[in-house]
């Protein structure tokens, strides 16, 4: 089962989360870290297990997962690979939250 579908079975949608209020800009750092908080969640793991499974510090990972953190690209692979998950498809859960949240901007154009 996909990331996205799991928290959505689990009720773990975040995407009032993601929207900061009065912008609609959304930060892919959050979308990042909400997405990996749920697999961690999900699996019933703790923050302290994962860091260590990772190699990262306890505080890193929770500041990761808060989206006050953009984690390299090197950090993010370690903590999918604790979490059993691939770098391709947290890339491809978060794309799907980013892409719920873009608006579609329509254009009248005048047929006279």
């Amino acid at each position: 089962m996909r990331l996205h579908h799991l928290r959505v079975f689990l009720g773990l949608e975040v995407k009032d989360r993601l929207v900061k209020k009065g912008n609609a800009m959304v930060l892919v750092r959050e979308a990042v870290g909400l997405t990996l908080r749920a697999a961690r969640t999900s699996q019933g793991r703790t923050l302290r297990d994962v860091a260590r499974a990772a190699r990262v510090s306890l505080g890193y990972l929770s500041e990761v997962e808060r989206g006050q953190k953009e984690a390299s690209s090197e950090l993010l692979n370690a903590i999918c690979s604790a979490l059993g998950l691939s770098l391709s498809g947290v890339f491809s859960d978060v794309s799907i939250e980013l892409a719920s949240h873009e608006s579609v901007t329509l254009t009248v154009v005048d047929a006279a």
